[in-house]
């Protein structure tokens, strides 16, 4: 089983704020992404020459009333692996609780012991929808 890091996600009050705080830091912009639909931009920073540890920022933009003080700043850290089925079997045989199943073959959710969102990703494309996997309904929140 393979996997690698993909970046930190933390969510923002006001995007061009953080951009510039963490700009200030050092980091570039990468890539970004305007979801017109879900209402959304995404932002990756990264170290110079280091575009492999990005962290995401993502703003919402319709708000988000319990920002800063509902600890929501944190998303998730998220890890591309080469099956994504095998691996939340492999989680799932073990006792981890598969929040939101990769019903698209593309993406998992899980949450850590201590309650940290760990978003898996399919290397590469999704896989074809399979079950047990298509069928399977969240649980709970990621």
């Amino acid at each position: 089983m393979t996997i690698r890091y993909l970046h930190t996600m933390v969510r923002v009050l006001d995007l061009e704020k953080s951009m510039a705080f963490y700009q200030l830091l050092g980091l570039e912009e990468t890539r970004r992404i305007d979801n017109e639909g879900g209402r959304f931009t995404l932002v990756f920073l990264a170290p110079p020459g280091q575009p492999d540890c990005p962290v995401e920022l993502t703003f919402n933009w319709d708000g988000d009333d319990g920002l800063p003080s509902d600890s929501r700043h944190f998303g998730h850290l998220a890890y591309e692996v080469d099956d994504i089925y095998a691996t939340c079997a492999h989680l799932e045989a073990n006792g981890v609780v598969i929040n939101r199943p990769p019903r698209d073959g593309r993406m998992a959710f899980v949450r850590s012991p201590d309650n940290v969102s760990i978003e898996l990703l399919q290397k590469g494309g999704a896989l074809p929808p399979a079950e047990p996997w298509s069928s399977k309904q969240n649980i709970g929140h990621w």
